[in-house]
């Protein structure tokens, strides 16, 4: 089906998880890893005309909410600018291509307000720099789709597990567990808003959901969008919980001003009822299973820290 398949960003948390996935999805196909810089758009005409792909996973971006905040120009340069550069690169020399372009669901925003899971038709309302240059891009490609660009945009809700940076709060938090456990750090956790409900998910439910969107790509219209979610909502400060509870760990919790948003959504799910209809799509791995693989990895990587 596919002999050539591009991956963007294979070095980051989706990534490693990614590239075993579409190995065993499609062992006929190359999986080739793009590492040009998303800035250089001459760099990216040049890899792509030398060596077309069949289909295209573009992972790479800033995709941490305090990056993106940090240096919004080089976020929207990246996100932005970069993806439509990559995509025009593949319209003009790559046309059967199919790009798999992960969105994310904070472009949704301030459409949360309403209190409802938001469906692929809930309108864009993003709330910070990360999600406007997601969402941006998002409808950019949409346009495209129209002018032929074989596009799929899925939109993933929160995920985590195992190798995620500790810039993500359910990572942030089996650092600190796992420190506290180690005697690395005082019996304190430090912590933003415990009350926000969120849709979490595994990255390899995430992972096996874009497998399965290039598998399904001739049946799916150009521009079509996909949710990536589990439905199910759950509290931040239950999840800290639960991590404390597999740890065996107590801790005192301090509530961190840095790390407070200054504005929240109280509660951010989502409808992924046409991925399950379109792919056959739902996830797999058990919440406990994934948190218990995320804390293993940070004990291994807190160790390594102690050294």
């Amino acid at each position: 089906m596919y002999r050539r398949i591009l991956v963007t960003g294979p070095c980051g948390f989706v990534g490693t998880h990614l590239l075993p996935v579409l190995a065993a999805a499609f062992p006929r196909a190359a999986v080739v890893t793009g590492r040009f810089d998303l800035r250089d758009h001459a760099a990216i005409r040049t890899a792509i005309q030398a060596d077309p792909p069949d289909a295209c996973i573009h992972l790479a971006a800033i995709a941490a909410i305090p990056a993106a905040q940090q240096n919004p120009d080089a976020a929207w340069q990246v996100n932005l600018s970069g993806t439509l550069a990559l995509a025009r690169a593949l319209m003009a020399h790559a046309p059967a291509c199919v790009l798999l372009f992960p969105s994310t669901a904070d472009a949704y925003g301030r459409s949360f307000q309403s209190g409802v899971p938001a469906t692929e038709a809930t309108a864009l309302a993003p709330m910070n720099t990360y999600g406007a240059t997601k969402a941006a891009t998002d409808l950019a490609l949409g346009a495209m789709a129209g002018e032929g660009l074989r596009v799929i945009r899925a939109r993933p809700f929160n995920h985590t597990g195992p190798g995620q940076s500790a810039a993500f709060v359910v990572a942030a938090f089996a650092r600190q567990v796992a420190r506290i456990a180690a005697g690395l750090q005082p019996p304190v956790l430090r912590v933003g808003a415990l009350d926000p409900v969120r849709d979490f998910l595994d990255v390899r439910d995430v992972c096996a959901a874009y497998a399965l969107c290039l598998t399904r790509a001739g049946d799916l219209a150009p521009g079509t969008i996909l949710n990536i979610a589990s439905g199910t909502p759950r509290r931040i400060g239950d999840i800290l919980a639960d991590l404390l509870a597999i740890g065996g760990t107590e801790a005192a919790i301090q509530t961190d001003d840095t790390r407070l948003r200054g504005s929240e959504i109280p509660v951010a799910t989502g409808d992924a009822g046409l991925a399950r209809s379109l792919l056959g799509w739902t996830p797999s791995i058990p919440w406990d299973t994934t948190l218990a693989d995320t804390l293993a990895d940070w004990r291994g990587r807190v160790l390594a820290e102690g050294d």
